[in-house]
């Protein structure tokens, strides 16, 4: 298996991307750059005075010692900027080595202090190198001691003397000592991060989402195998620009930008496009696309900023997700259609209703005042319940009517300013013979005085008068129903009490609805159609104002109806010009009772 982060070992290339000690490697590049500093300086301050020693002195040992440290630094320095960080490390190693090697050969005097620094040659590379050069050290300096015992055998100057001899020992061991515990940290260190890597590439190697690494070229590195099912082909047939190429034409360039984006602009970027998947063992000539949401995340290098960086992205397959927000939006557009569809049958229905409806009402009255011939009293009853059944039947379809115009957004709200308290006694006389039959008082309880209220009159005397209407079709005999009216901050409350029937927690939440009724059912005891307080909250609603009840079974219920005394907020986006995608016929004309009644005279 390849590597975690590459194809090939040659791009393999480590970065830091939370700074310089986030990562072993960021931190041994780190060292490398400072320590050919430091031996450049050294070796450049030393200079002057190996300069002066080789002049008036006869000596050459500390100008040698000095030109290795400046050649070793400056040729380190040289490869950690080309990015040859073990070639530098080695450079490293090596320059200490060498040093050491010279001083132990050139002078028997500090012979023991040669070998004493070229053993720091292989304490570095446990340090800073890897395995390789670890071994190579350590053979170098083995080599450099044994040219030093074999140059003293020679009869060259070179000796150690005795009494230093235990200290030389001394110092030999503890240097043993602490190369051996450097390499072994050096070790746990390694296997630490390999861990890390293992995990991190188990992970990777795992997700159902499939992972890929970019260079800074754009030249794809890594697939994860999650990306063969994803696409349905080897990892390997998506190199070389094929995964572009899968891209569909009408989503490349937003795959393109992002891409860029991330790459050059260091900014991570989401998005969704159409990608091509294969079908092994098939030979279709469509294309088959899923849809993909693709993930781009630079990777910043530490220590650099601008230019063009590494990237990674995660693939995700959210072809069901995308099927069912197309369902959900086909789903909702046959619902707006059957709403239409709805509204105009009901404006339909309700204007052919009409028409015939104001006959039958008024040729009933006709007939019930002895218009056109005095009836029987028999008859006189007969044209009594057709008048009273064809009042009702209209005022059912005037309901449709308006509920068909609330729904559709086309009832228009006249503004003015008026007194709030004046909706009180014309609702009254309205709803006074439904509460005189069904035995119940009216109460006004109003908090004067009351500032003036910017709303449509008509439309606040209908919520008001659909309100006392279902209190007191759902009230007991002998009660009474309330209307109160007071100032709530920058609103007024309207509040319609009755001590009726009551509703429980479900039925006052679906308050509104149309059609709703608390006991609805076949064995329901109320007649209407659930349209009176659906027609109040879509005029509360129109005005901008709230509804809510508080109710508990046989105890009553309370309605209250919070309107803006400024009136409706001015939406922007509802005064814009709006464009009819369908011309509706306008109503048919409808002929009134009362014309009928003077054409009957």
């Amino acid at each position: 298996m390849g590597r975690l982060f590459s194809f090939r070992a040659s791009k393999e290339t480590s970065t830091a991307a939370a700074g310089p000690a986030a990562r072993p490697d960021a931190m041994r590049r780190a060292a490398l750059a400072d320590n050919a500093l430091v031996l450049i300086l050294l070796a450049a301050l030393a200079m002057p005075v190996a300069i002066y020693a080789l002049v008036a002195l006869r000596e050459g040992l500390a100008l040698t010692v000095a030109g290795i440290f400046l050649v070793g630094g400056m040729a380190s320095l040289s490869l950690n900027r080309t990015r040859q960080f073990a070639e530098a490390a080695g450079a490293q190693v090596a320059t200490i080595i060498v040093a050491g090697g010279v001083l132990a050969v050139a002078d028997r005097h500090i012979a023991d202090f040669g070998i004493a620094t070229a053993v720091l040659g292989p304490v570095l590379a446990s340090l800073l190198g890897d395995a390789k050069l670890r071994q190579r050290s350590w053979a170098a300096f083995a080599l450099a001691a044994v040219a030093s015992i074999a140059l003293s055998g020679a009869g060259l100057s070179i000796g150690i003397d005795p009494a230093a001899r235990p200290g030389l020992v001394a110092f030999a061991a503890a240097a043993i000592v602490v190369a051996m515990s450097a390499n072994r940290v050096n070790r746990a260190y390694e296997v630490y991060e390999k861990a890390q890597i293992n995990a991190y590439r188990h992970l990777v190697e795992h997700m159902r989402d499939g992972v890929m690494r970019f260079s800074e070229d754009g030249e794809l590195l890594y697939a994860s195998p999650s990306c063969e099912t994803l696409f349905g082909c080897r990892r390997y047939e998506l190199g070389d620009g094929s995964l572009a190429g899968r891209v569909h034409v009408a989503d490349r360039p937003a795959y393109m930008t992002a891409f860029a984006d991330a790459n050059r602009g260091g900014t991570a970027r989401t998005i969704e496009v159409r990608m091509r998947r294969d079908r092994p063992g098939e030979s279709a000539q469509v294309p088959r696309y899923l849809w993909v949401e693709i993930g781009f995340s630079p990777i910043p290098e530490a220590g650099r900023s601008g230019g063009p960086c590494e990237v990674v992205a995660l693939l995700r397959d959210i072809s069901e997700r995308k099927d069912q927000e197309q369902q959900a939006r086909e789903a909702r557009k046959a619902a707006e259609q059957a709403s239409v569809a709805k509204s105009r049958f009901l404006a339909t229905i309700g204007h052919e209703l009409r028409t015939p409806l104001n006959a039958v009402v008024g040729f009933s009255e006709m007939m019930t005042q002895g218009i056109g011939g005095e009836p029987n009293p028999t008859h006189r009853e007969y044209a009594a319940l057709i008048h009273q059944s064809g009042k009702h039947l209209l005022e059912v379809v005037g309901m449709l009517l308006d509920m068909s115009r609330i729904e559709a957004g086309k009832f228009e709200l006249q503004t003015d300013t008026f007194a709030p308290e004046g909706l009180v006694e014309p609702s009254f006389r309205i709803v006074e013979a439904l509460a005189r039959e069904r035995g119940t008082t009216l109460e006004s309880d109003i908090s004067r005085p009351l500032p003036g209220l910017v709303a449509d009159e008509r439309a606040c005397r209908q919520i008001l008068i659909n309100l006392l209407s279902n209190a007191i079709k759902f009230s007991h005999p002998g009660t009474q129903v309330t209307v109160s009216m007071k100032r709530q901050g920058q609103d007024l409350n309207i509040s319609v009490s009755d001590r009726g029937i009551g509703m429980d927690a479900s039925a006052v939440a679906r308050i509104g609805e149309p059609f709703f009724q608390a006991n609805d059912g076949l064995d329901r005891r109320h007649e209407g159609t659930g349209l009176g307080l659906s027609i109040v909250k879509g005029l509360v609603d129109l005005h901008g104002g709230t509804l809510r009840a508080v109710s508990e079974i046989g105890v009553g219920t309370t309605v209250t109806v919070l309107l803006p005394l400024n009136g409706p907020a001015i939406k922007v986006a509802e005064t814009a010009p709006v464009t009819t995608l369908h011309r509706e016929s306008p109503p048919a004309q409808t002929t009134s009772w009362q014309d009928e009644k003077r054409k009957a005279l």
